[in-house]
């Protein structure tokens, strides 16, 4: 009956809860940004005739990557063989007549100082005299015109780059103008990375600027990266060096051109990939892992330690991610413990046994993100 009558032990009160957590340590972070981009040729020039004419040969392998001055196609170089030769002849006729002046001029002319002849006479030999080399001259031009035509009858690469495939075909009447229109031959080393920033892009960096959040490179130079379809990085780097001065009103947003060299020709125009754009900090931002940030009806927040040990909530305004982490804009200070693993079991004024988590890497290859 006496042991019947014992009193129940107590429970014992639970311990503190095992949690890690991060000390906040403001510190400067570069940040890159992501675009869908697509590639463009640097310079695409349209190969056409400059003379009428029949097309006698093509002298390229259609896709392939020709050379400057490299001839592309031939046209029937007869008919201008035969303006040349006739233009020659009548350079020669010319010349003759301007022969024939000049000796003319030069027996008149002693004769009219004797008064031997009239006046009217030696005008008349001085007027034909510069008459025939005016004709003389034209006919040198028309010479010079006759063999311009026929070395367009051999059409040639301005540039070095890409070709296409061939717009006519041998036996082909060829005209000056569109229907003139034979290949073309783009360039790609350099080649071009076009991508577009919306306007709520621009305000937001102008905000983010304006509140010491962000931070753009001395002069705008910026170092853009291009990500292949597959996920690989095209191993060469370019810069920026044309940006839209005005919005496009029919998208909303403006142009930026990147212009990256491409020497084993991997990149080819029209390509979609992927630009990530470097050389952006963030001054003194504070980052915490992804983690341990929380949502609640609120919005997000995160649980500190406080100087007693135990949690306190605290609302936060995220924003961007930064691989793993996020970007904290407000709600936190310098020294502060953020609870990193457990955060979940947490609850207001509970007790905490903290240990350090683990620190963070800042890494300069990390992008940035909008918060979800």
């Amino acid at each position: 009956m006496l042991g019947g009558c014992t009193k129940q032990e107590a429970q014992p009160a639970p311990g503190p809860l095992q949690v890690t957590a991060l000390t906040v340590e403001p510190r400067d972070t570069p940040v890159s940004f992501e675009f869908v981009a697509q590639t463009q040729s640097s310079r695409e020039v349209q190969i056409q005739a400059r003379v009428d004419g029949f097309l006698d040969r093509r002298l390229y392998t259609e896709g392939d990557m020709v050379r400057a001055g490299q001839p592309l196609f031939q046209m029937d170089r007869k008919p201008f063989e035969a303006a040349l030769q006739s233009a020659k002849g009548q350079l020669e006729q010319q010349k003759a007549r301007h022969a024939v002046a000049v000796a003319n001029l030069a027996r008149v002319r002693p004769l009219a100082a004797r008064n031997a002849v009239s006046k009217k006479e030696l005008d008349d030999a001085i007027g034909f005299e510069r008459e025939s080399q005016a004709a003389v001259i034209a006919a040198e031009g028309q010479v010079r015109q006759a063999n311009l035509n026929l070395g367009y009858t051999t059409i040639y690469s301005p540039l070095k780059g890409l070709s296409s495939f061939a717009k006519q075909q041998e036996g082909s009447y060829l005209t000056v103008g569109q229907q003139g229109l034979l290949t073309t031959v783009s360039q790609i080393d350099p080649i071009w990375v076009n991508f577009s920033v919306s306007e709520n892009q621009q305000l937001s960096y102008r905000d983010q600027i304006a509140k010491g959040q962000l931070k753009f490179p001395v002069n705008q130079d910026f170092t853009v990266e291009v990500v292949m379809a597959d996920g690989s990085v095209f191993p060469h780097r370019g810069h920026i060096n044309f940006a839209a001065p005005s919005f496009d009103p029919a998208t909303g947003t403006f142009l930026v051109r990147t212009e990256l060299p491409n020497p084993e020709g991997v990149l080819r125009p029209g390509q979609f990939v992927r630009a990530r754009v470097f050389g952006s900090t963030r001054p003194a931002a504070i980052r915490i892992p992804q983690r341990a940030v929380q949502q609640g009806s609120k919005g997000h927040y995160v649980w500190v330690v406080g100087n007693d040990g135990k949690a306190r909530q605290r609302v936060v305004e995220v924003g961007d991610w930064y691989g793993d982490d996020w970007f904290i804009s407000d709600g936190l200070k310098s020294g502060e413990r953020v609870v990193v693993d457990g955060a979940g079991r947490v609850a207001p004024n509970t007790p905490l046994r903290v240990a350090a988590a683990a620190p963070q890497v800042a890494s300069a290859a990390a992008r940035t993100q909008p918060a979800r």
